[in-house]
């Protein structure tokens, strides 16, 4: 079973997320801020990261950068999950090392799609 790091501040977005990716087959841990999703993606080495880029302490963008920097962690897939929708958003998120971008709020079906682009599809 794939574990996705889903990085998010927001309570009720993280819940209604993980639930949703739970029943789709993914094992689902979390991180509230970008120094715990650091932390956890070097120690849990999950298959793929739902980033939020604004979240507290370091944010997405700076977690993403020190993410994809290290050796042990800079294969992990890595998601942006932002409210900016504004022109250059999505490539200021791969210029950082996000491998895809997705806008809140969340399309759920677009992000699974997404998700599966890197983990192959699950069986519902």
């Amino acid at each position: 079973m794939s574990t996705i790091l889903l990085v998010e501040d927001n309570e009720l977005n993280r819940d209604m997320l993980s639930r949703r990716l739970q029943r789709k087959g993914y094992t689902v841990t979390v991180a509230v801020d970008g120094e715990e999703a650091v932390a956890k993606a070097s120690a849990d080495s999950p298959a793929l990261i739902l980033m939020d880029m604004n979240i507290p302490l370091i944010d997405g963008w700076e977690a993403t950068k020190r993410i994809k920097a290290a050796e042990e962690t800079g294969q992990i897939p890595i998601i942006a999950l932002t409210a900016h929708a504004m022109a250059g958003d999505r490539e200021k998120a791969l210029d950082v090392g996000c491998d895809e971008y997705e806008t809140k709020p969340v399309e759920f079906v677009r992000l699974l799609e997404k998700i599966e682009q890197f983990l192959g599809p699950r069986q519902s």
